[in-house]
């Protein structure tokens, strides 16, 4: 079955784009407070989680299996989730910043800042290479209203991720304007080219896409599972985080029924 897509190149680097500049509004309260209610944030997280899994499964994971065959996309998302954990090998986990020194906050110390900015910048910006391309494979797919939901998803994990970059570099000395732009490009450069580089690479290896959702969606969810999930529990709101999973999770189902109608 050949694959149409509705959307053009330009239209999908730009919405990757928006929701990538979205950990750029995360960063904008450090012009007015360094904490924010872990409540608020869990909650966010929680939902943005559910979101992300449950465009995992639509947006990719079955049209994968209406293009190609189980093994294909089997493959693809025991290799995306080994590609996630393997780079989450190499950087740092922000839950454990989190659960580890902010039970009250976001509060860091002023010594280790900058190094806490970088380091949680880099896992930042590794995230959104397959958030990315997961955003440009489900649009080659054709199923633009969920990859536009897993866009939107993506962009509500930004903005408290944003802040999680923002607060430590503002503290190390960085300038509120230079902090706010380093955030945004953060997620702001490599969601839209990984975005571009799914869309494209589907078009072209058409035979490709199977195995590339699969890959997408697996990464997606060693990132639920490895981060986002963890980052939203141990504050005494995993309850609140757990009901807005389940929220996101049905949101994204209720979409697909609908489109499916």
């Amino acid at each position: 079955m050949p694959i149409c897509p509705m959307s053009s190149l330009f239209e999908v680097v730009l919405v990757a784009g928006i929701a990538g500049c979205a950990t750029g509004l995360g960063a904008l309260p450090v012009f007015f407070t360094q904490r924010v209610s872990h409540r608020v944030y869990d909650g966010a997280i929680g939902f943005a989680a559910g979101i992300m899994f449950g465009a995992a499964v639509f947006a990719l994971i079955l049209p994968g299996l209406e293009f190609g065959t189980l093994p294909e996309v089997a493959t693809g998302i025991v290799v995306g989730g080994l590609f996630l954990l393997a780079a989450n090998a190499v950087l740092p986990h922000l839950h454990m910043w989190f659960r580890g020194e902010h039970r009250e906050g976001f509060s860091v110390a002023e010594d280790d800042g900058l190094r806490r900015a970088l380091l949680v910048g880099g896992a930042i910006t590794l995230h959104n290479v397959p958030e990315g391309l997961a955003v440009g494979i489900a649009f080659a797919s054709g199923e633009e209203a969920l990859a536009l939901s897993l866009a939107f998803a993506i962009a509500v994990q930004n903005v408290p991720d944003g802040f999680a970059m923002a607060v430590p570099a503002v503290n190390a000395g960085v300038s509120r304007s230079k902090t706010v732009l380093y955030t945004t490009m953060s997620g702001g450069v490599p969601e839209p080219v990984a975005a571009a580089l799914g869309f494209a690479l589907v078009l072209v290896v058409t035979d490709l896409f199977p195995v590339a959702a699969g890959f997408a969606a697996g990464a997606m969810m060693a990132v639920i599972f490895r981060e986002m999930i963890p980052a939203s529990h141990g504050h005494g709101h995993e309850d609140g985080a757990t009901f807005t999973f389940v929220g996101g999770f049905v949101l994204m189902m209720i979409i697909d029924v609908a489109l499916a109608v």
